[in-house]
Protein backbone atom coordinates (compact mmCIF):
# COMPACT_ATOMS: atom_id res chain seq x y z
CA UNK A 1 0.00 0.00 0.00
CA UNK A 2 1.38 3.54 -1.26
CA UNK A 3 1.76 6.01 1.20
CA UNK A 4 -0.78 8.84 1.28
CA UNK A 5 -0.65 12.15 0.93
CA UNK A 6 1.77 13.86 3.46
CA UNK A 7 -1.04 15.93 5.18
CA UNK A 8 -2.94 12.51 5.81
CA UNK A 9 0.13 10.88 7.27
CA UNK A 10 1.58 13.58 9.53
CA UNK A 11 -2.20 14.01 11.03
CA UNK A 12 -2.61 10.18 11.26
CA UNK A 13 0.76 9.86 13.11
CA UNK A 14 -0.51 12.51 15.09
CA UNK A 15 -3.77 10.99 16.28
CA UNK A 16 -2.02 7.39 16.59
CA UNK A 17 0.59 8.63 18.49
CA UNK A 18 -1.67 10.40 21.13
CA UNK A 19 -3.29 6.95 21.40
CA UNK A 20 -0.37 5.31 21.97
CA UNK A 21 1.35 7.86 24.90
CA UNK A 22 -1.86 7.64 26.20
CA UNK A 23 -2.35 3.51 25.88
CA UNK A 24 1.04 3.13 27.61
CA UNK A 25 1.21 6.24 30.42
CA UNK A 26 -2.43 6.78 30.96
CA UNK A 27 -1.73 9.26 33.57
CA UNK A 28 0.84 11.67 31.74
CA UNK A 29 0.70 14.93 33.21
CA UNK A 30 -0.42 17.00 30.34
CA UNK A 31 -3.40 14.94 29.61
CA UNK A 32 -3.89 12.40 32.53
CA UNK A 33 -7.53 10.65 30.82
CA UNK A 34 -6.84 7.05 30.94
CA UNK A 35 -6.29 4.58 28.23
CA UNK A 36 -9.88 4.11 27.51
CA UNK A 37 -10.58 7.73 26.91
CA UNK A 38 -7.41 8.21 24.93
CA UNK A 39 -8.53 5.44 22.43
CA UNK A 40 -11.42 7.49 21.83
CA UNK A 41 -9.81 10.17 21.50
CA UNK A 42 -7.32 8.72 18.79
CA UNK A 43 -10.40 7.48 17.08
CA UNK A 44 -12.13 10.73 17.08
CA UNK A 45 -9.15 12.20 16.00
CA UNK A 46 -9.12 10.22 12.65
CA UNK A 47 -12.02 11.03 11.92
CA UNK A 48 -12.02 14.37 12.50
CA UNK A 49 -8.42 14.80 10.61
CA UNK A 50 -10.63 13.16 7.54
CA UNK A 51 -8.02 9.63 7.76
CA UNK A 52 -11.24 7.30 7.60
CA UNK A 53 -14.61 8.45 7.38
CA UNK A 54 -17.42 7.26 10.13
CA UNK A 55 -18.47 4.80 7.93
CA UNK A 56 -15.05 3.10 7.90
CA UNK A 57 -14.74 3.79 11.29
CA UNK A 58 -17.88 1.96 12.17
CA UNK A 59 -16.82 -1.14 10.06
CA UNK A 60 -13.16 -1.04 12.07
CA UNK A 61 -14.60 -2.58 15.17
CA UNK A 62 -14.30 -6.14 15.16
CA UNK A 63 -17.45 -6.95 16.54
CA UNK A 64 -16.28 -10.89 16.68
CA UNK A 65 -13.30 -10.22 19.65
CA UNK A 66 -15.56 -7.80 21.45
CA UNK A 67 -18.52 -10.60 21.95
CA UNK A 68 -15.54 -12.62 22.66
CA UNK A 69 -14.34 -10.44 25.26
CA UNK A 70 -18.05 -9.98 26.30
CA UNK A 71 -18.75 -13.60 26.87
CA UNK A 72 -15.59 -14.60 28.02
CA UNK A 73 -16.26 -11.80 31.14
CA UNK A 74 -19.94 -12.58 31.71
CA UNK A 75 -18.39 -16.55 32.19
CA UNK A 76 -15.72 -15.31 34.52
CA UNK A 77 -18.37 -13.72 36.74
CA UNK A 78 -20.01 -16.91 36.91
CA UNK A 79 -17.55 -19.26 37.64
CA UNK A 80 -16.03 -15.96 40.63
CA UNK A 81 -20.18 -16.53 41.83
CA UNK A 82 -19.73 -20.54 42.13
CA UNK A 83 -16.80 -20.56 43.96
CA UNK A 84 -14.17 -21.41 41.46
CA UNK A 85 -11.45 -19.53 42.48
CA UNK A 86 -12.49 -19.86 46.39
CA UNK A 87 -11.86 -23.52 45.26
CA UNK A 88 -8.34 -22.94 43.72
CA UNK A 89 -7.13 -20.68 46.66
CA UNK A 90 -8.01 -23.70 49.03
CA UNK A 91 -6.05 -25.82 46.34
CA UNK A 92 -2.78 -23.41 47.19
CA UNK A 93 -2.17 -24.13 50.90
CA UNK A 94 -3.42 -28.19 50.39
CA UNK A 95 -0.93 -30.37 51.87
CA UNK A 96 1.53 -27.61 51.14
CA UNK A 97 5.31 -28.79 51.90
CA UNK A 98 6.87 -25.60 52.13
CA UNK A 99 7.93 -21.71 50.75
CA UNK A 100 8.85 -23.43 47.38
CA UNK A 101 6.58 -25.66 47.09
CA UNK A 102 4.03 -23.06 47.47
CA UNK A 103 5.75 -21.27 44.76
CA UNK A 104 5.61 -23.81 42.20
CA UNK A 105 2.00 -24.19 42.86
CA UNK A 106 1.14 -20.40 42.65
CA UNK A 107 3.10 -20.57 39.27
CA UNK A 108 1.11 -23.58 37.94
CA UNK A 109 -2.35 -22.62 39.05
CA UNK A 110 -1.85 -18.97 38.14
CA UNK A 111 -1.17 -20.14 34.61
CA UNK A 112 -3.68 -22.49 34.36
CA UNK A 113 -6.73 -19.93 35.20
CA UNK A 114 -5.23 -17.45 33.20
CA UNK A 115 -5.44 -19.36 30.40
CA UNK A 116 -8.79 -20.50 31.04
CA UNK A 117 -10.70 -17.23 32.56
CA UNK A 118 -8.14 -14.38 31.10
CA UNK A 119 -4.94 -13.41 33.40
CA UNK A 120 -6.95 -10.41 34.67
CA UNK A 121 -9.64 -12.52 36.42
CA UNK A 122 -7.26 -14.61 37.86
CA UNK A 123 -4.82 -12.04 38.88
CA UNK A 124 -7.26 -10.08 40.76
CA UNK A 125 -9.60 -13.11 42.56
CA UNK A 126 -6.43 -15.06 43.28
CA UNK A 127 -4.22 -12.30 44.74
CA UNK A 128 -6.30 -12.54 47.53
CA UNK A 129 -6.20 -15.76 48.60
CA UNK A 130 -1.97 -15.43 47.89
CA UNK A 131 -1.78 -12.86 50.57
CA UNK A 132 -4.09 -14.63 53.17
CA UNK A 133 -1.98 -17.94 52.69
CA UNK A 134 1.33 -15.78 53.23
CA UNK A 135 -0.03 -14.44 56.62
CA UNK A 136 -1.31 -17.63 57.78
CA UNK A 137 2.23 -19.13 57.22
CA UNK A 138 4.15 -15.78 58.49
CA UNK A 139 6.09 -15.36 54.94
CA UNK A 140 6.92 -12.92 52.84
CA UNK A 141 4.22 -11.95 50.18
CA UNK A 142 7.06 -10.40 47.72
CA UNK A 143 7.90 -13.72 45.67
CA UNK A 144 4.28 -15.55 45.63
CA UNK A 145 2.99 -11.91 44.25
CA UNK A 146 5.28 -12.09 41.52
CA UNK A 147 5.07 -16.12 41.16
CA UNK A 148 1.03 -14.56 40.31
CA UNK A 149 1.67 -11.88 38.16
CA UNK A 150 4.16 -13.53 36.00
CA UNK A 151 2.44 -17.08 35.32
CA UNK A 152 -0.66 -15.50 34.78
CA UNK A 153 1.06 -13.70 31.91
CA UNK A 154 2.58 -16.35 30.70
CA UNK A 155 0.24 -18.75 30.90
CA UNK A 156 -2.27 -16.64 29.29
CA UNK A 157 -0.77 -16.73 26.16
CA UNK A 158 -1.34 -21.03 25.94
CA UNK A 159 -5.23 -19.97 24.33
CA UNK A 160 -6.81 -17.32 22.54
CA UNK A 161 -8.94 -16.01 25.20
CA UNK A 162 -6.38 -16.09 28.17
CA UNK A 163 -5.91 -12.40 27.16
CA UNK A 164 -7.41 -9.56 24.52
CA UNK A 165 -4.09 -9.53 22.15
CA UNK A 166 -4.54 -13.05 21.24
CA UNK A 167 -7.82 -12.71 20.77
CA UNK A 168 -7.07 -10.14 18.04
CA UNK A 169 -4.23 -12.88 16.55
CA UNK A 170 -6.47 -15.61 16.77
CA UNK A 171 -9.88 -14.12 15.31
CA UNK A 172 -7.96 -12.09 12.40
CA UNK A 173 -5.60 -14.68 11.28
CA UNK A 174 -8.94 -17.46 11.68
CA UNK A 175 -6.35 -19.56 13.81
CA UNK A 176 -8.43 -22.51 15.36
CA UNK A 177 -8.51 -22.35 19.30
CA UNK A 178 -6.99 -26.30 19.06
CA UNK A 179 -4.14 -25.24 16.87
CA UNK A 180 -3.28 -21.80 18.87
CA UNK A 181 -3.36 -24.04 22.16
CA UNK A 182 -1.36 -27.06 20.59
CA UNK A 183 1.39 -24.10 19.04
CA UNK A 184 1.48 -22.43 22.18
CA UNK A 185 1.46 -25.16 25.23
CA UNK A 186 4.95 -26.72 25.10
CA UNK A 187 6.69 -22.72 24.89
CA UNK A 188 3.77 -22.43 28.10
CA UNK A 189 4.83 -24.90 30.09
CA UNK A 190 8.46 -24.01 29.61
CA UNK A 191 7.75 -20.68 30.54
CA UNK A 192 5.98 -21.22 33.87
CA UNK A 193 8.69 -23.91 35.11
CA UNK A 194 11.37 -21.57 33.97
CA UNK A 195 9.94 -19.10 35.71
CA UNK A 196 9.31 -21.01 38.96
CA UNK A 197 12.49 -21.80 39.23
CA UNK A 198 14.28 -18.46 38.69
CA UNK A 199 11.88 -17.27 41.39
CA UNK A 200 13.06 -19.83 43.81
CA UNK A 201 16.76 -19.06 43.35
CA UNK A 202 16.09 -15.63 43.87
CA UNK A 203 14.13 -15.73 47.23
CA UNK A 204 16.55 -18.61 47.86
CA UNK A 205 17.16 -17.69 51.37
CA UNK A 206 13.96 -15.45 51.87
CA UNK A 207 11.79 -18.80 51.58
CA UNK A 208 14.48 -21.20 53.25
CA UNK A 209 14.23 -19.08 57.15
CA UNK A 210 12.15 -20.91 59.11
CA UNK A 211 9.53 -19.02 60.34
CA UNK A 212 6.22 -20.49 63.38
CA UNK A 213 2.95 -20.42 61.56
CA UNK A 214 -0.18 -18.39 62.73
CA UNK A 215 -2.15 -20.34 65.19
CA UNK A 216 -4.95 -20.58 62.40
CA UNK A 217 -6.61 -23.59 64.92
CA UNK A 218 -9.57 -22.30 68.00
CA UNK A 219 -8.36 -23.84 71.40
CA UNK A 220 -10.18 -26.66 72.49
CA UNK A 221 -11.42 -26.58 76.31
CA UNK A 222 -10.69 -29.16 78.15
CA UNK A 223 -13.83 -31.52 79.25
CA UNK A 224 -12.41 -31.33 82.74
CA UNK A 225 -12.69 -27.36 82.70
CA UNK A 226 -16.03 -28.00 80.80
CA UNK A 227 -17.30 -29.87 83.79
CA UNK A 228 -15.77 -27.56 86.11
CA UNK A 229 -17.54 -24.03 84.84
CA UNK A 230 -20.97 -26.19 84.85
CA UNK A 231 -23.85 -25.19 87.37
CA UNK A 232 -25.36 -28.19 89.00
CA UNK A 233 -29.11 -27.98 88.78
CA UNK A 234 -31.55 -26.66 91.64
CA UNK A 235 -32.72 -28.94 94.32
CA UNK A 236 -35.78 -28.35 95.68
CA UNK A 237 -35.96 -28.08 99.98
CA UNK A 238 -38.11 -31.04 101.48
CA UNK A 239 -38.24 -33.13 104.28
CA UNK A 240 -36.25 -35.88 104.46
CA UNK A 241 -37.06 -39.78 106.13
CA UNK A 242 -34.79 -38.93 108.89
CA UNK A 243 -36.02 -35.93 109.63
CA UNK A 244 -40.01 -37.21 109.20
CA UNK A 245 -38.79 -39.71 111.88
CA UNK A 246 -37.56 -37.43 113.83
CA UNK A 247 -40.83 -34.77 113.93
CA UNK A 248 -43.02 -37.69 114.63
CA UNK A 249 -41.13 -38.90 117.93
CA UNK A 250 -41.86 -35.53 119.35
CA UNK A 251 -45.65 -35.63 118.40
CA UNK A 252 -45.57 -38.98 119.83
CA UNK A 253 -43.99 -37.23 123.06
CA UNK A 254 -46.08 -34.59 123.27
CA UNK A 255 -49.04 -37.25 123.21
CA UNK A 256 -47.73 -38.80 126.08
CA UNK A 257 -47.34 -35.93 127.93
CA UNK A 258 -50.50 -34.31 127.68
CA UNK A 259 -52.89 -36.25 129.86
CA UNK A 260 -51.53 -35.43 133.00
CA UNK A 261 -51.72 -32.12 132.30
CA UNK A 262 -55.33 -31.99 131.14
CA UNK A 263 -55.95 -34.10 134.38
CA UNK A 264 -54.64 -31.36 136.77
CA UNK A 265 -56.44 -28.29 135.10
CA UNK A 266 -60.12 -30.19 135.42
CA UNK A 267 -60.80 -29.58 138.58
CA UNK A 268 -59.91 -25.58 138.07
CA UNK A 269 -62.33 -25.78 135.20
CA UNK A 270 -65.31 -27.28 137.38
CA UNK A 271 -64.85 -24.27 140.45
CA UNK A 272 -64.80 -21.94 137.58
CA UNK A 273 -67.98 -23.59 136.12
CA UNK A 274 -69.70 -23.19 139.29
CA UNK A 275 -68.52 -19.96 140.13
CA UNK A 276 -70.04 -18.76 136.95
CA UNK A 277 -73.56 -20.67 136.55
CA UNK A 278 -74.79 -17.11 136.54
CA UNK A 279 -73.44 -16.32 133.66
CA UNK A 280 -74.08 -19.10 131.19
CA UNK A 281 -76.39 -17.46 129.28
CA UNK A 282 -73.35 -14.51 127.74
CA UNK A 283 -71.37 -17.51 127.75
CA UNK A 284 -74.09 -18.87 125.17
CA UNK A 285 -74.58 -15.86 123.43
CA UNK A 286 -70.28 -15.59 123.14
CA UNK A 287 -70.55 -18.92 121.84
CA UNK A 288 -73.06 -18.00 119.21
CA UNK A 289 -71.21 -15.07 118.22
CA UNK A 290 -68.15 -17.44 117.58
CA UNK A 291 -69.82 -19.85 115.89
CA UNK A 292 -71.38 -17.08 113.13
CA UNK A 293 -67.59 -15.60 112.88
CA UNK A 294 -66.52 -19.29 112.33
CA UNK A 295 -68.99 -19.44 109.05
CA UNK A 296 -68.32 -15.72 108.11
CA UNK A 297 -64.72 -17.38 107.95
CA UNK A 298 -65.50 -20.36 106.13
CA UNK A 299 -67.15 -17.85 103.65
CA UNK A 300 -64.24 -16.00 103.47
CA UNK A 301 -62.35 -19.37 102.51
CA UNK A 302 -64.91 -20.70 100.01
CA UNK A 303 -64.19 -17.10 98.35
CA UNK A 304 -60.46 -17.89 98.76
CA UNK A 305 -60.63 -21.24 97.34
CA UNK A 306 -62.42 -19.76 94.43
CA UNK A 307 -60.19 -17.21 93.67
CA UNK A 308 -57.12 -19.28 93.98
CA UNK A 309 -59.08 -22.30 91.44
CA UNK A 310 -59.93 -19.38 89.04
CA UNK A 311 -55.76 -18.41 89.52
CA UNK A 312 -54.90 -21.99 89.06
CA UNK A 313 -57.50 -22.02 85.80
CA UNK A 314 -55.36 -19.15 84.09
CA UNK A 315 -52.01 -20.35 84.77
CA UNK A 316 -53.20 -23.56 83.00
CA UNK A 317 -54.36 -21.90 80.18
CA UNK A 318 -51.31 -19.80 80.10
CA UNK A 319 -48.75 -22.96 80.07
CA UNK A 320 -51.24 -24.35 77.56
CA UNK A 321 -50.93 -21.25 75.33
CA UNK A 322 -47.09 -21.90 75.86
CA UNK A 323 -47.00 -24.92 75.02
CA UNK A 324 -48.61 -23.96 71.90
CA UNK A 325 -46.28 -21.05 71.12
CA UNK A 326 -43.31 -23.25 71.68
CA UNK A 327 -44.99 -26.12 69.02
CA UNK A 328 -45.38 -23.28 66.59
CA UNK A 329 -41.95 -22.07 67.14
CA UNK A 330 -40.41 -25.70 66.58
CA UNK A 331 -42.76 -26.26 63.55
CA UNK A 332 -41.21 -22.88 61.86
CA UNK A 333 -37.49 -23.68 63.03
CA UNK A 334 -38.10 -27.09 61.45
CA UNK A 335 -39.42 -25.21 58.47
CA UNK A 336 -36.64 -23.29 57.95
CA UNK A 337 -34.42 -25.97 58.72
CA UNK A 338 -35.91 -27.37 55.39
CA UNK A 339 -35.60 -24.10 53.39
CA UNK A 340 -32.23 -23.82 54.16
CA UNK A 341 -31.68 -27.74 53.09
CA UNK A 342 -33.33 -26.87 50.11
CA UNK A 343 -31.43 -23.85 49.47
CA UNK A 344 -27.99 -25.02 49.82
CA UNK A 345 -29.07 -28.31 47.51
CA UNK A 346 -30.29 -25.54 45.12
CA UNK A 347 -26.59 -24.02 45.41
CA UNK A 348 -24.66 -27.19 44.63
CA UNK A 349 -26.83 -28.10 41.58
CA UNK A 350 -26.33 -24.45 40.17
CA UNK A 351 -22.76 -24.64 40.86
CA UNK A 352 -22.60 -27.81 38.94
CA UNK A 353 -24.37 -26.55 36.37
CA UNK A 354 -22.12 -23.25 35.92
CA UNK A 355 -19.02 -26.13 35.86
CA UNK A 356 -21.21 -28.34 33.64
CA UNK A 357 -21.58 -25.35 31.44
CA UNK A 358 -18.10 -23.77 31.06
CA UNK A 359 -16.70 -27.28 30.49
CA UNK A 360 -18.79 -27.25 27.37
CA UNK A 361 -18.07 -24.20 25.94
CA UNK A 362 -14.10 -25.25 26.15
CA UNK A 363 -15.32 -28.41 24.03
CA UNK A 364 -17.26 -26.39 21.93
CA UNK A 365 -13.78 -24.20 21.17
CA UNK A 366 -11.65 -27.28 20.90
CA UNK A 367 -14.32 -28.58 18.35
CA UNK A 368 -13.32 -25.31 15.78
CA UNK A 369 -17.09 -23.69 16.31
CA UNK A 370 -17.32 -20.18 16.61
CA UNK A 371 -15.33 -18.36 19.46
CA UNK A 372 -17.84 -15.56 19.69
CA UNK A 373 -20.96 -16.98 19.55
CA UNK A 374 -19.97 -19.70 21.64
CA UNK A 375 -18.98 -17.43 24.66
CA UNK A 376 -21.92 -15.86 24.11
CA UNK A 377 -23.89 -18.69 24.03
CA UNK A 378 -22.39 -20.11 27.67
CA UNK A 379 -22.48 -16.87 29.27
CA UNK A 380 -26.28 -16.39 28.09
CA UNK A 381 -27.10 -20.22 29.39
CA UNK A 382 -25.26 -19.37 32.41
CA UNK A 383 -27.71 -16.04 32.78
CA UNK A 384 -31.33 -18.34 32.46
CA UNK A 385 -29.70 -20.92 34.82
CA UNK A 386 -29.43 -18.23 37.17
CA UNK A 387 -32.77 -17.32 37.32
CA UNK A 388 -32.16 -14.10 38.72
CA UNK A 389 -32.36 -10.70 37.73
CA UNK A 390 -28.98 -10.20 35.60
CA UNK A 391 -27.84 -7.00 36.14
CA UNK A 392 -25.36 -7.30 39.57
CA UNK A 393 -23.49 -9.92 37.26
CA UNK A 394 -23.62 -7.78 34.21
CA UNK A 395 -22.24 -4.86 35.93
CA UNK A 396 -19.04 -7.05 36.91
CA UNK A 397 -18.24 -6.78 33.17
CA UNK A 398 -15.61 -4.64 32.01
CA UNK A 399 -17.28 -2.25 29.90
CA UNK A 400 -13.93 0.04 30.03
CA UNK A 401 -12.09 -2.76 28.35
CA UNK A 402 -14.52 -3.11 25.47
CA UNK A 403 -14.70 0.92 24.85
CA UNK A 404 -10.89 0.73 24.43
CA UNK A 405 -10.66 -1.56 22.09
CA UNK A 406 -13.42 -0.26 19.89
CA UNK A 407 -11.50 2.93 20.11
CA UNK A 408 -8.33 0.96 19.18
CA UNK A 409 -9.45 -0.67 16.43
CA UNK A 410 -10.65 2.61 14.60
CA UNK A 411 -7.60 4.08 15.71
CA UNK A 412 -5.39 1.43 14.26
CA UNK A 413 -7.32 1.13 11.00
CA UNK A 414 -6.94 5.19 10.68
CA UNK A 415 -3.20 4.56 11.10
CA UNK A 416 -2.97 1.46 8.66
CA UNK A 417 -4.72 3.93 5.83
CA UNK A 418 -2.09 6.45 6.26
CA UNK A 419 0.41 3.41 4.36
CA UNK A 420 3.01 4.46 7.53
CA UNK A 421 2.91 0.05 8.60
CA UNK A 422 2.90 -1.37 5.09
CA UNK A 423 5.73 1.35 3.82
CA UNK A 424 7.58 -0.20 6.99
CA UNK A 425 7.06 -3.90 6.43
CA UNK A 426 7.98 -3.51 2.31
CA UNK A 427 11.21 -2.38 3.69
CA UNK A 428 12.20 -4.96 6.27
CA UNK A 429 10.40 -7.90 4.62
CA UNK A 430 13.65 -9.20 2.59
CA UNK A 431 14.92 -9.78 5.73
CA UNK A 432 12.33 -11.09 7.72
CA UNK A 433 11.91 -14.46 5.52
CA UNK A 434 12.29 -16.87 8.16
CA UNK A 435 9.97 -19.33 7.14
CA UNK A 436 11.98 -21.18 4.59
CA UNK A 437 14.45 -23.64 5.11
CA UNK A 438 16.46 -22.79 1.65
CA UNK A 439 16.86 -19.05 2.41
CA UNK A 440 18.17 -19.89 5.23
CA UNK A 441 20.30 -22.17 3.78
CA UNK A 442 21.16 -19.82 1.62
CA UNK A 443 21.74 -17.15 4.16
CA UNK A 444 24.63 -19.64 6.13
CA UNK A 445 26.23 -20.14 2.95
CA UNK A 446 26.51 -16.59 1.63
CA UNK A 447 28.07 -16.05 5.86
CA UNK A 448 30.46 -18.62 5.08
CA UNK A 449 31.95 -17.06 2.28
Amino acid sequence: MALATSVNVVLGSLAFAIFWVLAVFPAVPFLPIGRTAGSLLGAMLMVIFRIITPNQAYAAIDLPIIGLLFGTMLVSVYLERADMFKYLGKLLSWKSKGAKDLVFRICLISAISSALFTNDTSCVVLTEFVLKIARQHNLPPLPFLLALASSANIGSSATPIGNPQNLVIAVQSKISFGNFLIGILPAMLLGVVANSLILICMYWRLLSIPKDEEDAAIEVVAEDDLNSHRFSPATMSHFTSSSTQEWKSTMEAINVQSPPNINRNMGHVETIRNRLTPCETDIHNVHSDMVESARNSNASKEVANDASSQKREETTTSHNVASVERLRGALSVQSSEGKEDLTMRWRRMWKSCVYLVTIGMLIALLMGLNMSWTAITAALALVVLDFKDARPCLAKVSYLLLIFFCGMFITVDGFNKTGIPSTLWDLMEPYAQIDRFSYLEEEWQHLQL
